[in-house]
């Protein structure tokens, strides 16, 4: 089976994303430098799938560590690239190193794909890209407007997607996929796995388990008089599981179909709007547990309302995301359980 090359893919999305792939056959390599994540993930994904992938510790960014992983595994058929800084808040305070590290770690990684002769490259991209759409562009389809990204964090995907464009357009070997996706949720059935943030959580839902836990003394929500049926603002909140599936699909695509257009293009949601107090109310509800919140201030780089319009990954890849939202929230909480040693 091929092997692919997955950077951060000791991260959130990316060790879910590892799983499927092994799942599948595939032989996965990891790089990661582990800035925001732990190498004991790699624990969980071998006693979830029966093997451990092979992991280099390196950094995107350092090109010498990129030119002799890819000479050292000459045989890598595509990369899917996670590597990057994630927090929307934190790239407002820090944007040069968001700047730095999501931008530099694309354009290396694909100089050694390039230098090495490997054309094929999944992208990690997100809705952020799309901004605050109009009421028009609600759901948002990828034909929308890309509007002017309202973090830092939000424009290196910008700066991204257009750098892989020029350089499909330069090098006609190259064949992307980029995958927008919306708001990963959720944790690993088998709860070896999950979102574990370093510090105070930058997402909505750890932030949730964490209060339930007693971690947090109270959730904060970020705003309630946003032009929406309950003021919270409103995300499409997609399970992490799923989304790692949509990206073993992208894979079989490139691989197999080899794609006429060089560039494609997929959002990745489940074409629902939830608001943060419904995921609040609702994550009570399923699990039980009473989750102290207070509303404050709006938070700065945080866009109103958007949900996905997924037809299209869901023709062309043959992939939905179709997981209940209840399920999604108990396996978010298995997982917290999991780890502070909480029996469920």
């Amino acid at each position: 089976m091929a092997r692919i090359l997955v950077t951060g893919g000791t991260g959130y999305i990316g060790s879910h994303t590892v799983v499927e792939l092994m799942q599948q056959g595939y032989d996965v390599v990891i790089v990661d430098n582990l800035s925001n994540s732990d190498q004991a993930v790699l624990d969980g994904i071998t006693a979830i799938v029966g093997t451990c992938p092979e992991f280099v510790h390196a950094d995107c960014t350092d090109m010498s560590a990129m030119d002799a992983l890819f000479a050292r595994y000459n045989d890598i058929a595509g990369v899917i690239h996670f590597a990057a800084s994630k927090a929307v808040n934190e790239s407002v305070e820090q944007p040069l190193k968001y700047y730095r590290n999501n931008v530099m770690s694309l354009v290396t990684v694909l100089e050694a794909m390039k230098k090495h002769g490997v054309h094929n490259v999944v992208f990690s991209s997100s809705c952020t890209v799309y901004g605050q759409p109009t009421a028009q562009h609600l759901p948002v389809d990828e034909t929308a407007p890309l509007q002017k990204a309202t973090s830092p964090y939000g424009n290196t995907k910008q700066i991204n997607e257009d750098i892989i464009r020029d350089e499909a357009h330069a090098n006609s070997a190259l064949h992307a996929t980029i995958l927008r996706y919306f708001n990963p949720i959720g944790a690993h059935p088998s709860a070896l796995i999950g979102e574990l943030p370093n510090g105070v959580p930058q997402n909505l839902l750890p932030f949730v388990t964490q209060t339930a836990i007693g971690l947090r003394a109270e959730l904060k929500v970020f705003g309630n008089d946003y032009h929406t049926p309950d003021g919270s603002c409103i995300r499409d909140y997609i399970y992490v599981v799923d989304l790692a599936k949509a990206h073993v699909k992208a894979v079989e695509r490139m691989l197999s179909d080899k794609p006429e257009e060089q560039v494609e293009v997929f959002n990745l949601g489940t074409g629902t709007g939830l608001s943060v107090l419904e995921i609040v109310n609702t994550f009570m509800h399923v699990t039980g547990v009473n989750v102290p919140y207070q509303i404050v201030g709006r938070r700065e780089g945080d866009i109103e309302q958007v949900w996905a319009k997924a037809d299209k990954a869901n023709e062309v890849l043959g992939w939905r995301a179709d997981t209940p939202i209840e399920q999604v929230l108990m396996s978010a909480w298995k997982w917290e359980q999991k780890i502070r040693g909480v029996e469920g």
